[in-house]
């Protein structure tokens, strides 16, 4: 049996527990409650020790290993501003829309503040984020952080994220011999920390089971239909994202009719959804980039796999749309200084996703502590990752392949 498989059985079975302990109401089930409560706390807390080793490690090799726009000439240099461009206008969408689309559906104000006391005892709660939202100047000026390792002990995640990328530039112009002993310095940290990871996730069954036998024994099946509003809207907006941004970008920037480059994307969507990796249609991505659509070389040879490693436009969509649910759940508002924060840190911590199942979840945590959101809804969230895992990757998928039909419009 998959660990998908196993998580999904676990969220299921956590839900029916919930139920029946909200249906009993007897003093037993608020004791079975508290015990089983403190297990999804541990689950969560053991992903958040990960996050920072991960996430600076990733990014310090990968800004730093990544190839030199001199060295590749134009492609290189267009490809990593588009990256950029995709991603943040992936992350625009998800702001903009998340909000009203979780509006059309309310939480009982009683489970609300249940939840809201849930955060406080496991030491995020929403009130202390809502009273510690800053102003815009105060959010500009702390993105440069006087002390990186102070950062990282209060967890503040966007001026760690600033320090790793710009250290990871300033190691670019260090001497080759001493870059490399720093680069595999971090390439260790960042590979034991994926080994962690991916222990960790082998015990998701269990710490998702123990995260929403609290929540639905709390929530009711408004939980559940909570759940079911955030897996269509992540997948709507994923949809309207590809159709109404990346294939128009395609036809219009990259000059290929809609139906050929619709069906030169179709095989590597239809394995990118049903494997949920990027990856796994790397070889039919570089089929239909060399044999369908006939582009430069260097499409195939570089440019796809550079995409495949580090471009992905469902996260710009996944984190924000994921962390703006996890806000509602919490009852959260989020103020003009959140959401930017949250766009920001989700444009930036996309390119560090590891290739691991549900590593955009996983990589969500730095956004949500980013913006002072209480992290114990990454663990709901992870229950319930298989449907918006496929429509995030396909998404990806296809803003490579638009990528590269408009960069190989310049290289004719």
């Amino acid at each position: 049996m998959s660990l998908t498989t196993k998580v999904l059985l676990a969220l299921l079975a956590g839900f029916g527990v919930g139920l029946a302990l909200a249906a009993w109401d007897a003093p037993t089930s608020q004791t079975i409650i508290r015990v089983v409560e403190p297990v999804g706390t541990i689950f969560i807390n053991a992903i958040r020790m990960t996050v920072i080793p991960l996430v600076v490690g990733s990014l310090i090799v990968g800004v730093s290993a990544a190839p030199d726009p001199r060295a590749v000439g134009r492609i290189g240099a267009r490809a990593l501003v588009l990256f950029v461009v995709v991603v943040a206008a992936a992350a625009a969408v998800g702001v903009l829309l998340g909000p009203p689309l979780f509006a059309l559906f309310s939480l009982e104000p009683s489970a609300v503040e249940a939840l809201r006391a849930s955060a406080a005892s496991a030491g995020g709660s929403a009130a202390e984020g809502a009273r510690s939202i800053p102003t815009v100047a105060q959010w500009v000026v702390s993105l440069v952080p006087v002390n990186p390792v102070k950062a990282a002990s209060d967890g503040a995640m966007l001026p760690l994220i600033v320090f790793s990328v710009v250290f990871a530039a300033a190691l670019m112009g260090v001497a080759a011999e001493r870059r490399t002993a720093v680069l595999r310095f971090f390439e260790g940290i960042t590979d034991a920390s994926l080994v962690l990871v991916r222990a960790i996730l082998e015990l998701a069954p269990i710490g998702v089971f123990a995260l929403v036998v609290p929540l639905a024994a709390r929530m009711g099946l408004a939980a559940a239909g909570a759940l079911v509003g955030y897996i269509v809207i992540v997948s709507a907006i994923c949809v309207a994202f590809m159709g109404l941004v990346l294939y128009p970008a395609a036809v219009l920037l990259g000059r290929v009719p809609l139906k050929e480059f619709a069906l030169a994307t179709l095989p590597a969507q239809g394995i990118a959804f049903s494997s949920r990796s990027s990856l796994a249609a790397l070889p039919a991505m570089l089929e239909s980039v060399t044999d369908r659509l006939r582009l430069p070389p260097a499409m195939g040879s570089f440019f796809i796999p550079l995409a495949a490693s580090m471009f992905r436009a469902g996260a710009g969509i996944g984190q924000t749309v994921g962390v703006i649910f996890i806000a509602k759940l919490y009852g959260v508002d989020l103020g003009a200084a959140q959401l930017m924060t949250i766009a920001v840190t989700s444009i930036v911590t996309s390119f560090s996703v590891p290739g691991i199942p549900g590593g955009s979840i996983i990589v969500m945590v730095p956004v949500l502590m980013a913006a002072g959101i209480p992290i114990e809804g990454v663990g709901i969230l992870l229950g319930v990752d298989t449907i918006p895992d496929m429509f995030r990757t396909t998404t990806n998928v296809t803003g490579h392949m638009s990528a590269a039909v408009i960069l190989s419009r310049g290289e004719r």
